[in-house]
């Protein structure tokens, strides 16, 4: 056995040049994908002089693309599933096509000859002892064209990393064969910036120990994967990965163990990246290379448990639609696999999908969130599949939620210069209020680093600032109160909130006003139990503090720790110390105010104490209590 197929592999090595006298006239050419590109056959079609009307099908791929160049539109037509740098201003100019496809779907194409492929060239690795070759870096849409191809045509390379899973094919299925020595194509990381650490600081907040996680490649992904370093035992199944993820694989974060498809397998279908992940993944058992009909299907990506996708945009608008594929009418790159990994989390028990994006573009010039989606521009993601947005600005939590309650989260996390000109074109087209309160013109991005989980009589709860979104859940915390404890906190028997009353409680600036709620699991929503909040007074450079705690919370700590953190958060900032009015009968308030650690000046006033604490100079910070 072994002398045959040693003698199939030997006698159909030939040059570059007679492996593609296979492509004919109107052949249908496939081209590997990503650094998996077979550059030594592709640079042989492109120089070949008797070829005409021959269509090359292909998702991105990091080459020259010479069969797309405009000298060669008569012989050649490019059709990119996935519109990469290499071909984009080829469909720009109509010179090349665009197929848009979910990336899950492509495979089908090829396998029931609806995308008819008369050669297929791909780069493998050198044969094994058993006369397999592996696909190596990429498997994706290339087993799939493979193996139903009519000619396939293999460029051999040592260098090829072999990868674990469904990658391997036989020599005897193979037609042709050309020997290349060259490195195969590497690709640089984006690199991170201030503003992509920030959101990746944003993303890693939303993703708990234990979650399998898919992201694509580029700046912000790396941002999140360098922010993941106090997490146990993540997995990954995702259609691609980069370098980024070795580090938290040697350090124990990314584990798999709590996988519940595949455990302690990362899952995958292609990676891109230097000579270092390709030696990393090289006859490594951890990963599982194999092909998108698997990888990309939503109901097996829905088999994870807390399944969170994060994938990036163009344009989303203030309803919640995303445009990830085209700039206006001109198309840009391709679905590619987010809509896939997007339902897939939302059918995972836990799952979550994340669009991330930066607030603006052009050096600032242009918001990406826009009232409405530039003319032309594709909705990739619909309204109704969009569960988070993240910017640099803060999280936007879209699922279940009111178009007016998407369009306040959506401005909220827009860039500050934008917000006002929103804000306008939203109350014009009754997307909110017409006396919507407008944010704070200057302020902090929401502080996520302020969030924190905290066990309170057996409940955990979630304690984080208050955002704009949060106005229906803070009216629901006001009518849950008692009289007495509406009467204690506001010192009048209120009935009700106004709308104005409820939106300025939300609408802060995080510097001069501060509001941290805790959030209690109800079903898979949430309610408020407890608020603190302070707002600056610049003359007296103190700040009135105010809180208030659900009645079944009460007397276990927890206003303790509100105040205590926002003690933190007001030395901070500057602040020199609270300020609070406390009823007389209000014996649990006033000991909070004693229990700081802080000196406190209280004088009754008609029933009222006007408390007022200053902050020690020198003094340590104040950590919240334990409990």
């Amino acid at each position: 056995m072994s002398a045959k197929w040693t003698g199939h592999f030997e006698a159909r090595t030939v040059t570059p040049e007679n492996a593609v006298a296979c492509v004919k006239r109107g052949s249908r050419v496939f081209v590997g994908s990503g650094c998996a590109e077979p550059v030594l056959l592709v640079a042989a079609l492109a120089e070949r002089p008797d070829v005409e009307d021959v269509e090359v099908l292909h998702i991105m791929t990091v080459g020259q693309a010479p069969y797309a160049k405009a000298t060669q539109t008569r012989r050649f037509r490019a059709n990119a599933f996935f519109i990469g740098s290499n071909v984009r201003e080829a469909v720009a100019h109509g010179a090349a096509d665009y197929t848009p496809m979910f990336l899950s779907e492509i495979p089908g194409l090829f396998r029931t000859r609806r995308a008819r492929l008369d050669v297929a060239l791909v780069s493998t690795t050198l044969p094994d002892a058993h006369g397999f070759v592996s696909l190596g870096v990429s498997v994706d849409v290339v087993k799939a064209a493979v193996e139903s191809a009519d000619i396939v045509v293999a460029e051999v390379n040592p260098t090829m990393p072999r990868t674990h899973g469904a990658s391997f094919v036989h020599v005897s299925d193979i037609d042709f064969f050309v020997r290349n020595d060259a490195p195969i194509l590497e690709s640089a990381p984006d690199p991170v910036n201030e503003v992509t650490m920030k959101i990746g600081q944003f993303c890693a907040s939303l993703i708990d120990h234990g979650a399998t996680l898919q992201m694509g490649i580029g700046g912000i992904p790396n941002a999140v994967l360098a922010n993941l370093g106090d997490k146990q035992d993540l997995g990954i199944h995702s259609e691609m990965f980069s370098d980024g993820i070795i580090e938290l694989i040697e350090n124990g974060v990314i584990t798999g163990r709590r996988k519940t498809l595949h455990p302690r397998k990362v899952v995958t279908s292609f990676c891109k990246g230097s000579r270092r992940l390709y030696d990393y993944v090289h006859d490594n058992p951890l990963f599982e290379f194999l092909p998108t009909e698997f990888v990309n299907d939503p109901f097996v990506i829905a088999k994870n448990n807390a399944m969170i996708s994060i994938n990036s945009a163009l344009q989303v608008d203030l309803t919640g639609q995303v445009c990830a594929d085209s700039i206006g009418t001109r198309f840009y790159s391709g679905i590619g696999g987010q809509v896939d990994f997007i339902r897939g989390a939302a059918r995972s028990p836990g799952g979550r999908s994340i669009i991330a994006i930066e607030s603006t573009a052009k050096g600032g010039t242009l918001s990406r969130i826009v009232p409405v989606l530039a003319e032309g521009a594709g909705v990739v993601t619909t309204r109704g599949d969009v569960h988070t947005v993240v910017t640099e600005y803060g999280i936007a939590e879209l699922k279940g939620r009111t178009v007016r309650e998407r369009t306040l989260s959506l401005i909220s996390i827009a860039h500050p210069d934008f917000r006002t000109d929103l804000l306008a074109v939203a109350r014009n087209r009754n997307l909110v209020a017409a006396d919507q309160v407008p944010w704070p013109a200057k302020g902090r991005p929401y502080p996520v680093e302020l969030e924190a989980r905290e066990m309170v009589g057996g409940t955990e709860v979630f304690l984080r600032p208050l955002r704009p979104a949060d106005e229906k859940l803070l009216r629901e915390f006001f009518y849950s109160h008692s009289p007495e404890t509406i009467y204690q906190r506001y010192g009048a028997p209120l009935k009700s909130l106004t709308p104005r009353q409820i939106q300025e409680q939300c609408a802060l600036d995080y510097d001069t006003e501060m509001a941290i709620a805790g959030f209690v699991h109800d079903g898979e929503g949430e309610r408020i139990v407890a608020l603190g909040r302070y707002e600056f007074d610049r003359a007296s450079g103190l700040a009135d503090i105010t809180f208030t705690v659900a009645e079944n919370f009460q007397g276990r700590g927890l206003g303790t720790w509100l105040f205590q953190r926002l003690v933190k958060v007001a030395r901070e900032r500057g602040i020199k110390g609270f300020t609070g009015t406390v009823l007389a009968g209000n014996v649990r308030m006033m000991g909070i105010f004693h229990k700081s650690g802080e000196p406190v000046e209280s004088r009754l006033e008609d029933g009222r104490y006007r408390v007022t604490v200053i902050f020690e100079k020198n003094r340590g910070e104040t950590e919240p209590v334990s409990r």
